[in-house]
């Protein structure tokens, strides 16, 4: 009887471990998919702005309130991943929720604050840019949460690890010059009036879009400290949104002001 039951048990063990290395498996060809995903959209948005913010334009269909947009795009980011935490938390460790409070502080900011902060000199943005920011940031959460509270295993002290030190430096680091950066066009907005004008503070003296160079800077941080191949795939995805949108800002700058400066750059101080 009692072998007859260490057998069951040993069956239902193996079953199990069989489960989840096919999961497991399964996650990978995904990651894999969404790199190649990734790859594509950052060559396709050198040749196609998304249209919201000052590269608005007609021809993408209805619209919303830009804030509104702002919100139910980012939300997800907010909401998906204190559901994870929660379903979860018998099994966190102190870094699983470190990791949880630096998502948050990021996206609590992006999703709730800086969407009524700003001053939207276009007040509209269409419902397609909202609906596939929205299904990313989906996908993105349970890569993130996936990867990392179930894939990636953590020794007690990787919160004294070098990684992780240089990684929630380097974290702190970008969101600072992210959130620094907004917030300069928006006190500028509020001295020189409504609309654009040209930034000459901070890194805006050497490049055309500092918030995004912080933001990239952001998640390789974020990609280092959680040591995970799903902070990497979304450090590589950072790279392929933001990079082409800054080119486009570059030389909308370029075309907009005539006294633009000839040697700022558009994302990276001194090279590109």
């Amino acid at each position: 009887m009692i072998s007859s039951l260490s057998c069951k048990l040993k069956c239902v063990e193996k079953f199990t471990y069989h489960v989840q290395i096919n999961v497991m498996n399964y996650f990978y060809i995904f990651i894999l998919f969404w790199v190649l995903v990734a790859s594509v959209t950052f060559i396709y948005l050198f040749f196609v702005n998304a249209p919201y913010g000052r590269h608005m334009q007609q021809g993408w269909g209805k619209s919303i309130s830009a804030r509104a947009g702002w919100v139910i795009m980012e939300s997800p980011c907010v909401i998906l991943i204190i559901i994870y935490g929660f379903l979860m938390k018998d099994k966190l460790l102190l870094v699983h929720e470190i990791f949880l409070l630096l998502w948050l502080l990021h996206y609590v900011h992006r999703s709730f604050i800086y969407p009524f902060l700003i001053d939207l000199t276009n007040p509209k943005m269409p419902i397609s840019i909202a609906a596939s920011a929205f299904f990313f940031n989906i996908i993105n959460v349970n890569v993130q949460a996936i990867g990392i509270y179930c894939f990636t295993e953590y020794p007690e002290n990787w919160i004294v690890s070098e990684a992780f030190i240089i990684g929630i430096i380097i974290f702190f680091i970008g969101m600072f010059i992210n959130i620094k950066s907004d917030y300069l066009i928006i006190s500028m907005r509020k001295e020189n009036g409504p609309g654009y004008h040209i930034p000459n503070k901070f890194l805006h003296k050497y490049i055309s879009s500092p918030n995004y160079f912080g933001e990239i800077i952001e998640w390789i941080g974020w990609a280092i400290l959680t040591w995970s191949i799903s902070g990497i795939v979304f450090a590589l995805w950072t790279i392929a949104n933001l990079v082409p949108r800054a080119f486009a800002h570059h030389k909308w700058y370029q075309n907009k002001f005539s006294d633009y400066p000839k040697n700022r750059k558009a994302i990276i101080p001194g090279i590109i």
